[in-house]
């Protein structure tokens, strides 16, 4: 029976340096998070206006549009949240910090109560709360960590907000990008090769995602691509009903 596969070492050194480096996974989500959101609402414009049967140059300047208000928006959002989680973690820490001054074994009672859950018990329970009460540092991080749940870095608000703008605009100006070859290629082919990009986008931040994640690569690729294909038809259905409903020509 083959053993499954180790994907770090876990020898002293190695160890060391995987907790000294850890992995930014917010990069990922605000890069997902961008691409994905502005691949999809870029190429639902374009679809929601072939439904309706509407020049490519139209769905051009709307998609142009798009791209660049909404994923200022999101940045601007992404900025604030960052910022929020930033002054919720520093809030909780003054309130620690005071609790420690004015009440140390009230405080020193609630450490030894959750390492109690967590297993720990008598003289090696007491030795871990003389540990972490020792320095107070140590003792408001693991209360804001084991009593609130809250990670100790929060992402940087300015790089939230620039990743998340970076990949709406940059991966949300693919599905527009054929537009740009309408008059050579006419409507449909020009919308066929717009939606074949499109899908091809869609696999890529699945696979990359799967890749980052050390998930399967095909079904987060297929999973992102049918999320992508579904918003897309949606759009579509609604810009021919509208056509129909408001008589365009």
């Amino acid at each position: 029976m083959h053993s499954p596969p180790i994907e770090h070492e876990h020898d002293r050194e190695a160890v060391a340096h995987r907790l000294t480096n850890k992995p930014q996974s917010g990069k990922l989500g605000d890069f997902v998070l961008g691409s994905i959101d502005g691949t999809i609402t870029t190429f639902a414009i374009v679809s929601g206006v072939a439904g309706a049967d509407l020049a490519a140059g139209i769905a051009f300047i709307l998609g142009l549009a798009n791209v660049i208000a909404d994923g200022f928006s999101m940045a601007v959002s992404g900025y604030l949240k960052a910022r929020s989680d930033i002054q919720t973690l520093e809030k909780y820490r003054a309130i620690e910090t005071r609790h420690i001054e004015h009440c140390p074994e009230g405080e020193r009672e609630e450490v030894r109560q959750i390492y109690e859950q967590k297993g720990f018990s008598g003289p090696l329970l007491e030795q871990i709360v003389d540990t972490i009460t020792s320095d107070e540092k140590r003792w408001i991080d693991a209360m804001l960590v084991d009593e609130y749940g809250f990670q100790l870095d929060p992402a940087s608000p300015m790089r939230a907000a620039t990743v998340t703008f970076a990949s709406f605009v940059t991966i949300g100006c693919v599905p527009i990008v054929p537009l740009m070859f309408s008059s050579t290629l006419g409507a449909d082919q020009t919308f066929l090769l717009s939606a074949a990009a499109t899908a091809l986008t869609f696999l890529a931040i699945g696979a990359v995602r799967g890749k980052v994640l050390n998930d399967n690569i095909l079904r987060n690729a297929l999973e992102t691509l049918i999320v992508g294909a579904t918003a897309a038809a949606l759009a579509y259905g609604a810009g021919a009903l509208l056509k129909n409903i408001v008589g365009i020509a």
